[in-house]
């Protein structure tokens, strides 16, 4: 089963998407699976992370901004190089095993939508795939 989620988002931010990946779950009636969540971005990605201490969101920006600054040499036309390197690092997809109806996540761990570029008008897919 196929479910399609729009975000507006920030100019770079981390956005908790796990209750909507939930409603997809819950909405499904699928038990033992796995789940799949994507971003149709090229300057986004999909993670998972902690979700108890919101400095670890600050902090996961912070270091991307480190791991990729912004550098006079890049040639792509819309200036957005380092959402593009940022993108590809971490993913546009997280895959999830269902069991029991629960999504198999840590105690701190949360699904996150990664804005690399915005704001934007973003959408996100959840896939929900029965195990046979």
């Amino acid at each position: 089963m196929l479910y399609e989620f729009e975000l507006k988002t920030d100019r770079e931010n981390m956005h908790n998407i796990t209750p909507q990946v939930w409603e997809a779950v819950q909405k499904s009636g699928i038990k033992d699976g796995t789940v799949t969540v994507f971003a149709p971005h090229t300057t986004a990605a999909i993670t998972i992370n902690e979700n108890a201490d919101p400095d670890v969101v600050h902090d996961m920006l912070i270091g991307l901004r480190h791991i990729y600054p912004d550098l006079p040499e890049y040639q792509h036309a819309e200036g957005n190089s380092t959402a593009h390197l940022k993108s590809s690092t971490l993913g546009v997809s997280e895959t999830i095993m269902l069991v029991g109806g629960n999504l198999l996540l840590g105690t701190w761990q949360d699904i996150y939508f990664c804005e690399f570029d915005g704001p934007r008008n973003r959408h996100f897919y959840v896939r929900i795939t029965e195990e046979k």
